[in-house]
Formats: structure tokens, sequence, C-alpha cells
């Protein structure tokens, strides 16, 4: 197996909602197809576009708004800075005038209903998550091309690999696996966050590297907010009901603030009881994937139906254990990257490859692990954090309801986060030496659950709550 490089910007990704598998990944394949096409000098000369949507992307692809992203990527739209409150009209545009700006500057005809085709049936070998686009030229020549959206917002064309891009970097401390961390942070001294920013410095400047972290969590800042403040309906058809912004109100009991220092200052003064704090971690999540679950702007950690539970440790972190501190939330996302990136190396941040504990109970390890440095424990500490972490989530199952990042994915990420946290405590009071399981045992074990587990539980909504509930909303 090839050495994969993985910065910690490619574990955090800013972007959008609701899904890193099927909405960011296939809009970043868009992205990238139609960059090839314009060095090639073939954008201009093409006349008909279609994408076809194989396995988990065609069976959830309409609930996730993967035929959305995939527009979007194509008219050149980046994730990133693009205006989420803008997204329905272009598509609406786009929908009533049949026309589609290629890289927003080549109109051909495109119409969605039948452009972009649903597979529900068939897919592709190497991943669940497969899309091709199917191209004619003016000259009549006919072009494929297809991509995988492994996770994460990770995308690979046919024929690359994962450890082989240009993302390659010659690292100081090359790393694969938990025991391997260790032993360079023996060596070295280094903290877990000190060894993953001296390997960061291979793509970048220390100074780059932090200023891109705190912008990454004044994105996860700003979603925590904007989903604690923001009422309604969740779209979809579920007829689900916001929840953050009412329990924020409850929970204040008419505490007021203009801003986010001040609204944390007013958490603080109801108090540290724990029911309170429970509350609080709850609301954080849920505040996040309801974002997500609205289209909104997330970072995908390390997935965007995950994308609560880093956020709201974090969160509480800052709140209750007096964390706003810069160096703090440095320490705490460079640490929550390296245990993310041995996941993804070693088996799957896939919800189609491995369920949901390839999402949740990665996020969830990734939490435990970063909050356990932050509050002083050793670096054998924080890798057994992350190992009860996902010990603890070993064979959760995928089954969102009408194919939609709601139920029971929104209430998930308050569980990550609760059990993130309990992780983290157990192992600050715990010797190490006396594990009887090593991340490396509970990566490759969830690996191999995740081999085993029956496709129709990766999110695929063929199982599990997806086919029990009567609210299911069957997608074929």
């Amino acid at each position: 197996m090839p050495h994969e490089c993985i910065s910690v910007f490619d574990i955090f990704k800013i972007g959008v909602g609701p899904s890193s598998s099927h909405t960011l990944g296939p809009w970043r394949a868009a992205m990238r197809f139609i960059d090839e096409l314009a060095e090639a000098g073939k954008l201009p000369a093409v006349q008909r576009l279609s994408v076809l949507l194989y396995g988990s992307l065609a069976k959830t692809g309409h609930g996730h708004g993967t035929d959305i992203a995939v527009q979007l990527g194509l008219a050149g739209e980046d994730p990133v800075t693009c205006d989420v409150n803008d997204i329905d009209a272009k598509i609406e545009k786009i929908r009533r005038e049949q026309k589609l700006r290629l890289q927003g500057q080549y109109e051909i005809t495109f119409d969605p209903l039948t452009d972009v085709e649903f597979l529900y049936e068939e897919s592709l070998p190497f991943h669940p998550n497969a899309l091709t686009f199917l191209i004619t030229l003016q000259d009549g020549e006919q072009l494929a091309s297809t991509w995988y959206s492994i996770g994460g917002g990770f995308v690979v064309k046919e024929g690359e690999t994962a450890g082989g891009g240009k993302n390659n970097v010659d690292l100081p401390f090359p790393i694969d696996t938990a025991r391997q961390l260790l032993q360079w942070c023996i060596k070295t001294g280094f903290s877990i966050s000190e060894l993953v920013l001296e390997n960061e410095l291979a793509w970048r400047s220390e100074a780059e590297t932090k200023a891109g972290i705190l912008q990454i969590w004044e994105v996860m800042r700003d979603c925590i907010y904007r989903g604690c403040h923001t009422t309604g309906e969740l779209p979809g058809g579920l007829k689900v009901g916001r929840r953050a912004a009412a329990l924020n109100t409850k929970l204040l009991k008419g505490r007021t603030y203009t801003n986010y220092n001040s609204w944390v200052e007013a958490i603080r003064a109801g108090g540290e009881h724990f029911s309170y704090t429970l509350d609080w971690v709850s609301c954080f999540a849920l505040a996040v994937n309801e974002e997500n679950a609205s289209f909104g702007r997330v970072v995908t950690a390390p997935t965007n139906g995950a994308a609560g539970v880093i956020p709201a440790v974090l969160q509480y972190f800052i709140t209750f254990c007096d964390g706003l501190h810069t160096e703090k939330i440095i320490q705490f996302m460079l640490t929550a990257s390296e245990v993310g990136s041995i996941f993804k190396k070693r088996a799957t941040i896939s919800a189609a490859m491995g369920g949901c504990q390839a999402e949740i109970g990665v996020s969830s390890a990734m939490a435990a692990a970063a909050l356990t440095e932050c509050m002083g424990g050793s670096q054998r500490q924080v890798l057994m954090a992350a190992e009860i972490a996902m010990e603890h989530h070993l064979g959760l199952t995928c089954d969102p309801i009408g194919g939609l990042v709601q139920v029971p994915c929104i209430e998930r990420n308050t569980m990550g986060a609760i059990k993130a946290i309990t992780a983290s405590q157990l192992a600050l009071q715990s010797n190490p030496e006396l594990a009887k399981v090593s991340l490396d045992a509970v990566v490759k074990t969830m690996w191999e659950t995740a081999q085993d587990m029956n496709s129709k539980y990766k999110e695929t909504s063929d199982g599990g709550l997806a086919v029990n509930i009567p609210l299911s909303l069957p997608e074929c």
C-alpha cells in the first residue's frame, strides 16, 4: 500500500451540506472533470453532457442533493465560496431553461431530469459511490470519465491511486498507523499536535497552517451559532423540525447577548452541572447538523454526516473548560486530524463502505483524542481515548430514512459528541499501559466489520430504520 500524505486541510474541508461523499465529493469530481476538459482545450467543443450515478450515489442521491452538487460543479461553482442562499435559484434556472454554462462560460443544452441518470441497480466494483461523465464533442467524438467519491469529500478518478496524487510530499514524520505516530512522538518528544504541525511544513509555512486552521474553526463556530438561531423545518419532505434554536432559548432562560463571545458568556452564566452541560453539547451538535441538512455552510469533519461531533466537543471545551484560546483551538484541530487520517488510511471514512461507524465513529474518536491532548493527556492517553470512542461505535449502521441526512443522523452527532467526552475522561483517569485494546487494533476491527456488513446498512436506505419507519420516502 503506497504511503498516502494527508494534510489537516484534507480532513477538514469547508463545503456545503448535506453529505461529504454524496454532495461534496460529486461536486469536486465535476469540477475536476471540467478543469481537465478545459486544460485539454476541449471544453468549448462540448455539445452534450450527461451524468450516470451508480450504487449508493443513486439510491440516496436525491436526498443528499447529488444531482444538485454535480450541476453546480459543472457550472464552476466552488463549494468553499459559493453563496449557499443562491443554490435553489441557480438550480431552478437550469431546470427551467434547460441550459447549463460549463465553468460559467460555455452554454450547452442540459435537462437535469434526463441528463442526470440514477442507476439504482448498478454498482461499480471499486467503490459504491461512483459517477460517470459522458460527453459528446462537436466533431462527434465521445468521451467517458468515471470518478469515485470515497468518503469525506475525497475523490479518485478511475485509474488513480489514493496515495499517488499530487498531494504526495516528503513528510519528516510519515505516519500510517497509531503505533508509528506514538513511536515518532517518543523519539522526538513532541506531542501529537506538535508532530502534525511539523509535517504540515511540507506543504506550507507554520503561519499559513495556523491561519487556515483558525479559518476552519471560524466556519464551524459560525455554523454552530447560526444553527442555534435558525428555526423552521428541514427540507426533503420528512417534515423534521429544527430543535437547536428552541433548546438554545430554553437553556439560556432569558439571558441576553449580542454576538458569539457574549453568547458563550451567557451560557457559562448558567453553571456547570451535568445535565446543563450535556444539553449544551447536544445543542451544539444539533445546530451544526441541522445546518448541514439544509444545504448550509459546514466543515467536513471528517464527513458532513458527522460534521457536528468535533465542533460540539470543541465548543464544549471552549465554553466549559476555558478553552477559548487560539493555540488550544489549533492544538485540538491538529490532533483530531491525525487520528482521522489514520482511519482514512487503514480503514475508511465512507459510510457507503463501512456504515455509520466510519463517520460518527471516526469523528468521535478524533474528538476524543483532541480533547484529551488539550486537557493535558499524554500521547498514549490521547490514542487510548480515540480507541475507546471507536470501540463503542463498532458495527454502527448507516440507514438514513428517505435517503436524507436527518433521521437518525442528526441525533447520532449528539451521541458521538457525548461518547467522545466520556472516552476522553476515561482515558485521562486511566493508565494506558494497562489497556487491552490498541487504537490500531480497533481500526483493523472496524475495517473488518465494514467488510462483513451487509450492503443494505451502508448508506443505501435499503435496511434498518430506512425501511421500518412509516415516514420513509422510497427513492425508487
